[in-house]
């Protein structure tokens, strides 16, 4: 009844983009990779935020919001964290006609932003646990075959970061955190996931573990 040209089987991936389409989840735009949400997908993500929103607040979670723009020296000064992005980090280099002394990156992530300013924030023990959310959007200029909800250079996400006394309390909080995000695969997008661990290949630059 949506009127695809293609079926399923013939070619999966034209089959996909007529179905986001025709399905009002998002419209192509005219830059590569960047798609325009429409009210049917948004209120999909709004459900999500909703949900994991109230439940990262019972444990104590604060919400706040941290810059999209990253100085250079912040960015090469955590090498280890932005070493996987580094391909994909876009840079502003021009404000109007005038070339910028220094470039800025648009984050890609937000650690080089965020942790600088904990160790501000963190003088002592007292000041411990350090809990923070971000809901924000991340510039990726991904250049393999973008595809919409699945590969593209803007994307909106949440993103925690924390701060224990201790390795044992960080476990527990990622197990936590963790389960929270097999419970909005299954029980909110219908998607069976199999927790775990990832291998040191995939694992995040310069994480000691990624779940």
């Amino acid at each position: 009844g949506l009127g695809l040209a293609v079926t399923r089987e013939e070619d999966f991936g034209a089959w996909y983009s007529q179905v986001v389409v025709a399905g009002e989840l998002i419209e192509y735009y005219d830059i590569s990779g960047c798609y325009i949400l429409r009210p049917w997908s948004y209120s999909m993500w709004e459900s999500i935020k909703e949900f994991f929103d109230g439940e990262i607040k019972k444990m104590d979670v604060e919400n706040c919001y941290f810059p999209l723009f990253v100085s250079q020296a912040r960015l090469e000064a955590e090498k280890d964290h932005i070493e996987d992005f580094a391909p994909e980090v876009a840079w502003v280099t021009r404000s109007g006609n005038h070339d910028l002394e220094v470039p800025i990156a648009v984050r890609p992530t937000s650690e080089t932003v965020m942790y600088p300013v904990f160790a501000n924030w963190i003088r002592s023990h007292r000041d411990l646990p350090l809990k923070l959310n971000q809901w924000c959007n991340v510039v990726r200029w991904e250049f393999k075959h973008p595809t919409p909800f699945i590969r593209s250079r803007e994307f909106l996400w949440q993103e925690g970061h924390t701060a224990f006394s201790n390795k044992a309390e960080a476990d527990t909080e990622v197990r936590k955190v963790l389960e929270l995000y097999r419970r909005i695969y299954e029980e909110l997008l219908a998607v069976p996931v199999i927790p775990g661990v990832k291998s040191e290949k995939e694992k995040f630059a310069g994480g000691l573990y990624t779940t």
